[in-house]
């Protein structure tokens, strides 16, 4: 189970690496956000948006962890 405070953490600061991505177990999605850099920003900020609604989950489909 994963934190959902540290995953927002680590897309607000580290996203634009896809830290975040590799985090939550979606690893080739974190590679390429890697290479276009958050997507040129775009993908940074959907993701610290879905994590913050609740939209985006772990990638083996747990819940987050209290």
């Amino acid at each position: 189970m994963k934190n959902k405070t540290t995953a927002i953490l680590l897309a607000i600061f580290l996203g634009y690496l896809g830290v975040d991505r590799f985090y939550l177990g979606y690893t080739g999605l974190g590679i390429v956000k890697i290479l276009t850099l958050g997507g040129v920003g775009i993908w940074w900020l959907v993701d610290i948006i879905r994590l913050a609604t609740g939209s985006y989950k772990p990638a083996d489909g747990s819940d987050w962890a209290a």
